[in-house]
């Protein structure tokens, strides 16, 4: 067998060889946020601007005909086999199974689990991958892929297209999905939508921290503990997001009719 050579993925851009991957090349967020010499930004993030549209464009044109679809975060270091990726397959399936797309970040472990799930269902699996230096590519069971240069447009897909996001254990990816999401519906940017942990164990600190200093000291209030809910259940899980989407096309109605 010939020997691999690393590889990584520039947007769609497929690079190989020591060159291309080595720890000084840099991703295209970095060029655009690293601190820079005295007017050097006039002679680029101008015209990065333009790249940064267009890839606006091409991801909502990608996903233009998403149907109402849930995004699965978590770890990219979880093995096959793992319990917490044969739950994420599980709770991939189940989502399919409930009528819904799966999206994930496109990556390795337990995205690569939820991706595995809703394709084995017969689902809908999406995967919205970022460039990373020595990331290469999206997992081979993503049916619709898409390579993002930055961070903030794919955030941005993650919401658009979502109706519930559920976070797996993870790590800072992953934490970092969840307080965007928490952000979000917290100020009213974006119509409340479910926010699931999954793994009670795993997130009773984090849980803990919130009530006792964030709520404990007046850094936020009670009820915004309310945007999360723990749990253990696959069941549960497609519960909430069920019954959320429900109670939605309700208020929609409500207030639809009291419009006429």
């Amino acid at each position: 067998m010939a020997n691999r050579r690393p590889s990584r993925y520039r947007g769609p851009v497929l690079l190989r060889g020591e060159d291309q991957c080595g720890p000084d090349v840099q991703t295209q967020d970095q060029q655009l946020l690293d601190r820079r010499g005295p007017g050097g930004w006039q002679h680029t993030d101008p015209w990065r601007a333009m790249r940064i549209q267009a890839e606006f464009i091409e991801g909502f044109d990608a996903l233009a005909d998403t149907p109402a679809a849930v995004s699965i975060f978590g770890s990219a270091r979880t093995a096959p086999g793992d319990p917490h990726y044969e739950q994420t397959r599980e709770i991939a399936a189940a989502l399919v199974k409930a009528g819904y797309a799966v999206i994930t970040g496109g990556g390795p472990g337990l995205m690569e689990a939820g991706n595995r799930g809703a394709q084995e269902s017969g689902g809908r699996s999406i995967g919205l991958g970022i460039e990373l230096p020595m990331e290469e590519g999206l997992n081979h069971w993503v049916d619709l892929g898409i390579n993002f240069r930055y961070f903030f447009v794919r955030k941005t897909m993650f919401v658009k297209y979502s109706q519930a996001f559920v976070c797996m254990p993870g790590g800072f990816g992953t934490l970092d999905e969840l307080a965007e999401a928490l952000t979000l519906v917290q100020t009213g940017k974006i119509t409340r939508f479910p926010i699931v942990l999954v793994g009670t164990e795993f997130w009773s600190g984090l849980v803990d921290w919130l009530r006792d200093r964030l709520v404990g000291e007046g850094m936020v209030d009670p009820e915004d503990l309310d945007l999360l809910t723990v749990t253990d259940s696959v069941d549960e899980v497609v519960r909430i997001v069920v019954d959320s989407r429900a109670d939605t096309e309700a208020d929609v109605r409500t207030r639809g009719l009291g419009r006429q």
